[in-house]
């Protein structure tokens, strides 16, 4: 028994440091902080070269034909969980698919409708739209994703998650009016994906073990940014010497707005009524433990008794490599391309971001208007803000700043608000504005004071 329990111990404490030392220790690298990961999908897409805009567009393209077959339900998708899990999508976003699939054709053929700017097909492919999504942001993704998605199973699989969740329930229930349990779906999302924290609340409120109430916040609170999309965001406004600055900073923001949020409205209106009746589990730690952290001890030592070894290591990991690049790759081509567009041949992003350029400049953030064009846009697609920064915005402070704030307004169409309209959860399309509004006044306010301070 002894035996059994030091193995166990091994196999959880061994892969959980080697994820946390690649996904979580900032390390100096050429001068610049950064983490392994980041370091290794660099030295990977250098050898790779002229490769990757060709495979990026092979994958968009699958993604685009094999998300139209998957309409008619054909049996050699619906039977294989991957193929169903990746290309079984509504309509909506098999029309996405499509399009960025089309953008990126365009892009990489270099076909143009002529020099007159106004030519559609020329916003479509110049190179501050779909030149610059697929040459400066899909190739750079395309590794990340490949590398993350393989590795993320040693943060997820091998029990840390069902610790850190034990030694956090006390915390939950108080501070964000969840239930304990919620913790591992809510580190999950912060440390592993986004996508994959929506995908386990809509299980667990869909078996009964939320109330609707408590599966809006978590959904929409708790569902954050993984630390490889992170990572992309900061390199994009090229300050990855600030990354660990940069993530304690969102952390923070989360946490402020995990704690704010839930108690005003839409969310504090939601109503404690289950899917199913009598799931909800208890608070309190079961009375055989002396503590969360011997709970947390059995339930991450029982996960790794559970796990099957290399073969499910692997499994794992191609099912997260394989969602990221035929899932969120066409979803940035064309959303990324299409905010592009708007961004750069029309006014409407600086019009809807006039309203925050008096608070802005209130707290005092260099190049108000500017930064004010990209407090609006993340509520399409996550990367744009950082995107459109760090072609128009020359202080470093202001880009650190939309760095951050993209990051923490959280709930963007092209993933997690996509998600989360498509499922069960019961969440409206204008509570999802309302939150995203909530979320990015209340970053704004943390974060700039603190910039001011780096800067």
């Amino acid at each position: 028994m002894a035996e059994n329990r030091s193995k166990n111990l091994a196999k959880f404490l061994i892969p959980s440091i080697v994820g946390i030392v690649l996904f979580m220790i900032p390390l100096k690298h050429n001068g610049e902080w950064t983490i392994l990961v980041k370091i290794l999908a660099d030295f990977i897409g250098g050898a790779l070269g002229g490769v990757l805009p060709i495979l990026c567009v092979l994958i968009v393209t699958i993604s685009a034909v094999m998300s139209v077959i998957a309409l008619a339900k054909p049996k050699f998708i619906m039977e294989n969980a991957i193929l169903k899990d990746t290309f079984s999508v509504t309509p909506v976003w098999v029309i996405i698919r499509v399009v960025g699939a089309a953008f990126i054709w365009l892009t990489y053929l270099g076909i143009d409708a002529g020099d007159d700017a106004t030519g559609f097909v020329h916003m479509i492919t110049e190179g501050g739209a779909g030149g610059f999504v697929l040459g400066d942001l899909l190739t750079v993704l395309v590794i990340i994703f490949a590398i993350a998605g393989l590795l993320l199973p040693l943060l997820l699989d091998f029990g840390l998650l069902e610790f850190l969740g034990a030694l956090l329930t006390k915390v939950m229930r108080p501070l964000f009016k969840i239930p304990g349990r919620a913790a591992v779906d809510c580190v999950t999302s912060w440390i592993g994906d986004g996508t994959l924290g929506v995908m386990l609340t809509c299980n667990q409120y869909e078996g009964g073990y939320y109330s609707a109430r408590e599966a809006s916040i978590i959904a929409t609170t708790f569902s954050a940014v993984s630390i490889t999309f992170s990572i992309v965001v900061l390199a994009q406004v090229n300050l990855m010497q600030h990354f660990g600055v940069y993530y304690l900073l969102i952390c923070l923001v989360g946490i402020v707005c995990a704690i704010i949020v839930p108690r005003i409205p839409p969310l504090s209106m939601k109503k404690d009524t289950y899917l199913v009746e009598g799931r909800a589990m208890p608070e309190e730690i079961p009375s055989q433990y002396k503590n969360s952290f011997d709970y947390g001890m059995d339930l991450a030592l029982k996960r790794v008794a559970e796990h099957k070894g290399a073969g499910e290591f692997f499994t794992n990991g191609l099912k997260n490599a394989v969602g990221m690049w035929f899932g969120v790759l066409p979803t940035v081509m064309a959303v990324g391309t299409i905010s592009l567009m708007l961004a750069n041949n029309t006014p409407i992003f600086e019009i809807l971001g006039k309203p925050f350029v008096p608070l802005l400049n209130l707290l005092q953030v260099p190049e108000a208007v500017e930064a004010s064009k990209t407090m609006l846009v993340g509520f399409t697609d996550m990367l744009t803000p950082a995107i459109i920064a760090s072609e128009g915005i020359a202080s470093e402070m202001t880009r650190f700043i939309v760095a951050v704030v993209s990051v923490t307004q959280l709930i963007y169409l092209s993933e997690v608000g996509g998600l989360i309209l498509g499922s069960k959860l019961p969440v409206k399309f204008w509570e999802l504005v309302v939150l995203f509004l909530e979320r990015t006044i209340i970053s704004l306010v943390i974060v700039c004071p603190i910039a001011h301070l780096i800067f």
